[in-house]
């Protein structure tokens, strides 16, 4: 066991009969390795992609029955994060209910390791789909990076001398395509594109697909919580798009009401976010929350509100009619010069004709948890996966006696200043024509038959 993998207190809170899922194979790179290496034929990898997308495999079908019209589908997009991957898994296993959802993991790396480690579930159905346009199997070649690529800070003018690719359109900043930022943008559109209107099983699919990634953790009653999002919907604001399970948590601790002593600290404590929060919001960083006692108990509340793509990006579900009106304005999304994919959304959501930004119902007791150290963003010297989900896991189990609540009361707020107001530019990017081509392309994809292959 590689010590940066799973430490002895993280594997003390996973039942013994998921430490399978653990398990890590000797291998020359790392568990948590951006840089892996897989099958060196790129032609045999391409046919294998083409294989499984083709077959639409749907395993463990026989055991759960098939996929129903609202059935909850958890759409997990996957990179090569070994480590963070299997303690998602492990998390999704504690799960109430998981055995009534589908999972289904998007992939833009092949590796037989993280295939194999899908394939192991049984405690769910499970489809694994594979994106087909990666930096894996185009290495030499646009999507991926082409030796007549445009070097990313060539001046325009320089650019145009070299004769190099997209060499009149750089993005707003003057920079030119780095293929590892736009992949993730095409990932992700490509995957709801996919799940949404290609699939066989999804045909008349009318229930929620819940957005996770690799590095994230969820609690054992997410899904009673987008039950409970789903009647709050229903009830106070039937017009509310989307549904929030997460956010970002710069400190993992719960305190308990019940001892006066963590109580005042807590009270410090808060004092002291504020004055950080204060500090980041006149240095416009990234946004992130705390966890207070009051958001969890017996009734826990919901916030209704503008959905902002920094706060409510992770965790976060909507239905095939919002994606019917995101593919409408695909044109927002795939001509907006920024390599995120969340960005791109609120930018969609902020120029919607005639209608008001997407409203999102959010667990103020998140039940989604980023757990990711390092990775595209994150770049800290320290990446040992284990001390971040093992202050994840010790926050869950001191919270577990305020979990399943049995109604939520919501609220409805109208998100900060900041938080509403206008994008005026992305940030860059994606001023590559190419990837806005294969961006609004990837809408156009028609449904696929399912093909059943024999050995």
């Amino acid at each position: 066991m590689n010590s940066n993998d799973t430490s002895e207190q993280v594997l003390a809170l996973v039942p013994p009969e998921l430490h399978k899922y653990l398990t890590v194979h000797s291998k020359n790179t790392t568990g948590n390795s951006t840089e892996r290496y897989g099958p060196k034929n790129i032609t045999e990898m391409r046919r294998a992609i083409d294989r499984m997308n083709d077959a639409q495999t749907i395993y463990n079908e026989d055991i759960f029955g098939p996929v129903q019209n609202d059935t909850i589908i958890i759409a997990i997009q996957v990179h090569t994060r070994l480590t963070y991957l299997r303690h998602l898994i492990v998390s999704l296993a504690q799960a109430r209910d998981i055995d009534k959802t589908l999972l289904i993991f998007s992939h833009d790396y092949y590796d037989e390791e993280i295939n194999s480690l899908v394939r192991s579930i049984d405690f769910t159905k499970v489809m694994q789909i594979f994106y087909p346009h990666s930096i894996q199997t185009h290495p030499n070649e646009f999507p991926g990076i082409d030796p007549n690529d445009c070097p990313r800070d060539a001046k325009l003018q320089q650019a145009i001398k070299l004769r190099c690719n997209n060499a009149l359109h750089p993005d707003l900043h003057g920079h030119y395509r780095e293929a590892k930022y736009t992949q993730t943008k095409h990932h992700w559109w490509w995957k709801a594109n996919r799940i949404f209107n290609q699939l066989q099983c999804t045909a008349g699919h009318t229930g929620m697909v819940v957005f996770l990634e690799e590095d994230h953790y969820v609690a054992e009653d997410f899904i009673h919580m987008i039950h409970l999002l789903i009647a709050t919907r229903d009830k106070a604001c039937p017009h509310c798009e989307i549904l929030c399970l997460g956010t970002y948590l710069k400190t993992y601790q719960y305190h308990s009401t019940a001892d006066k002593r963590k109580k005042q600290i807590a009270l410090s404590y808060i004092q002291q976010v504020r004055a950080v929060s204060e500090e980041r919001r006149r240095r416009q960083e990234n946004w992130n929350y705390q966890v207070y006692p009051n958001l969890y108990g017996s009734t826990q509340k919901v916030e209704i509100t503008p959905w902002h793509s920094s706060m409510h990006n992770m965790g976060f579900a909507f239905n095939r009619s919002v994606f019917q009106d995101i593919v409408s304005l695909h044109e927002q999304f795939c001509d907006y010069d920024d390599y995120n994919w969340d960005y791109s959304l609120l930018h969609l959501s902020q120029n919607r004709p005639g209608r008001d930004k997407f409203k999102v119902i959010l667990c103020k007791g998140p039940r989604v948890f980023h757990i990711g150290e390092c990775g595209i963003h994150h770049k800290k010297s320290n990446c040992n996966a284990s001390v971040v989900i093992g202050k994840v896991q010790k926050l869950l189990l001191e919270a577990r006696p305020h979990l399943f609540p049995a109604r939520v009361t919501a609220t409805i707020s109208s998100g900060g200043a900041k938080h509403n107001k206008k994008l005026t530019k992305g940030n860059g990017g994606w001023g590559d024509l190419r990837d806005r081509e294969l961006c609004s392309n990837m809408t156009r994809v028609g449904r696929q038959m399912k093909k059943y292959f024999y050995a």
